[in-house]
């Protein structure tokens, strides 16, 4: 079963940051700088955070996963944005590892 998550990072090298962003775009959508929005299966999110932490360090940097519950339970009811709209969800593929 797949949930949806809210991820967000603060990382302290610029090096690091980049892979960070480029290694989220392969599971989610961005929402704003360092913020994305994943629905993902279990195994998806053990993948996530294994090769979030070969990338982060934790003396150093911050990853925050805050979990939504189910995909169709209306997110958008427990995420409220204010200000300029956040990027629509992508046409992106599903993850097949």
């Amino acid at each position: 079963m797949r949930n949806a998550f809210l991820i967000a990072y603060d990382v302290a090298d610029p090096k690091r940051l980049r892979r960070t962003y480029q290694k989220m775009l392969g599971f989610g959508d961005p929402l704003q700088y360092s913020v994305f929005y994943c629905e993902l299966s279990p195994m998806e999110k053990q993948l996530l955070q294994e090769a979030l932490w070969e990338i982060l360090h934790p003396q150093e940097d911050r990853l925050m996963i805050v979990h939504l519950g189910p995909p169709r339970s209306a997110p958008g009811r427990r995420v409220e944005f204010w200000g300029k709209p956040p990027i629509g969800p992508s046409t992106r593929e599903p993850l097949v590892i």
